[in-house]
């Protein structure tokens, strides 16, 4: 009963004080807002960013010429001058490795405008030369029509399997199978269609058109470096895979003993790992932000209890003189300090929910509802109530009662 008096209590001084109030509770919205808009928005890219990364596959990992580096890195400049991974080797180390379910070769080249009759793509869509295993090994799904074989690796056939955006702008009212598209004035079949893949941080993720890898070759050349995918028979067998491979590659690639692997392996742990670190940044620099506008809050909250004491001191004085005991002023004015509290940073958690979502909408990822960090909210919540309203409880619960009852 005490408890919902205290609430009854703290909302009548809300009421009489709205503008002082208002002031006070804004302070502390202002700084759950802040971090909870940033964490709910960032939470939300994570989550869709690490659903892409494991999209890769549990037991896979790739090779390519770069390691990870978000942001780049000091040693930039050396991976630039590393010997690119060609298709070759990439052949060569199918040949002489036995552990690997499949071992997918890519080449790509971006910014490519693909024709169809009267109408052509922006020209910012991703041209991959990829094997027939590329496709195993990525578990990449189709729409329509079917996957490269190892026929299409060894014909000099011209087909192409298109991505969803190609689709929507060259083929909106006709079947695309069996359609031939023109890329840079050389004719391609539609074989395939590639499932919709969606988009992420609003980089769509369905802008690219897959060739065999042998008519990449015939007309760009094998001089960019190639990417290869690796897919373990087993998650269990993954690191047996990747040592067999390693020790295979370095050897292809004639690199001396003690001396560093002259290409990158990425796992989808790292990528994800990579990302995070990235993030924290931002997380960090939103937790100073409200952690200033939290203080200046609960150094607001402290005033308005003070004021509050000062004008009800004859109250508190009656409440002494008919039995009430310390623990009953300070438990009462403890919890209109957090009640206030609890107002202020529902507002802040449900405007910073709504934000965070927004943000992640316009960047094309799924909504989420971060429990975590509003729990955390309500936790700080309760925490800036207590710490700021102690103070003047106390001052409250040691009032004399004669000279409470005295006081104009």
């Amino acid at each position: 009963m005490q408890v919902f008096e205290s609430i009854k209590l703290a909302y009548n001084s809300i009421r009489t004080s709205k503008l002082r109030s208002i002031l006070t509770l804004l302070g502390i919205a202002v700084g759950l807002f802040s971090i909870i808009i940033v964490m709910t928005a960032i939470t939300a890219i994570q989550k869709s960013v690490e659903d892409v990364f494991n999209s890769i596959g549990s037991n896979n990992f790739a090779i390519q010429k770069w390691d990870v580096q978000m942001g780049g890195g000091p040693h930039r400049h050396e991976l630039r001058n590393r010997k690119n991974l060609t298709i070759k080797e990439g052949k060569k180390l199918r040949e002489i490795t036995t552990l690997p379910a499949a071992i997918g070769i890519s080449v790509a080249k971006g910014n490519r405008t693909i024709r169809f009759r009267n109408e052509k793509t922006n020209p910012n869509i991703y041209l991959v030369g990829a094997s027939y295993e590329y496709f195993i090994a990525y578990d990449l799904k189709l729409a329509q029509g079917r996957s490269f074989t190892k026929a299409d690796d060894e014909s000099d056939k011209l087909t192409a399997i298109i991505g969803s955006d190609v689709v929507d702008a060259l083929f909106k009212q006709i079947n695309p199978l069996g359609q031939e598209i023109k890329i840079e004035g050389q004719n391609f079949e539609v074989v395939g269609v590639f499932e919709k893949r969606g988009s992420v941080l609003g980089q769509s993720r369905d802008g690219f058109v897959a060739i065999p890898l042998k008519a990449f070759e015939k007309f760009y050349g094998s001089e960019r470096s190639a990417n290869f995918v690796i897919m373990a028979r087993d998650k269990s067998l993954l690191n047996q895979t990747m040592d067999e491979v390693i020790g295979a590659l370095r050897n292809i690639r004639k690199v001396k003993p003690g001396q560093e692997n002259d290409f990158g392996i990425v796992t989808n742990e790292q990528l994800i790992s990579q990302f995070n670190d990235f993030t924290k940044y931002v997380k960090l620099g939103a937790a100073v932000v409200a952690f200033i506008a939290l203080l200046a809050a609960g150094i607001g909250i402290m005033n308005i209890m003070l004021v509050s004491v000062t004008e009800r001191t004859r109250e508190i004085g009656i409440r002494k003189a008919i039995g009430a005991k310390k623990i009953n002023i300070l438990t009462q004015f403890v919890i209109e300090a957090i009640s206030l509290s609890w107002i202020g940073g529902l507002i802040g958690i449900g405007l910073g929910v709504i934000g965070g979502n927004l943000v992640a909408v316009a960047l094309g990822v799924s909504i989420i509802l971060p429990v975590e960090w509003i729990v955390i909210g309500l936790a700080v919540t309760t925490f800036v109530g207590v710490v700021f309203g102690t103070y003047p409880a106390l001052k409250a619960a040691n009032l004399d009662p004669i000279e409470a009852l005295r006081y104009e």
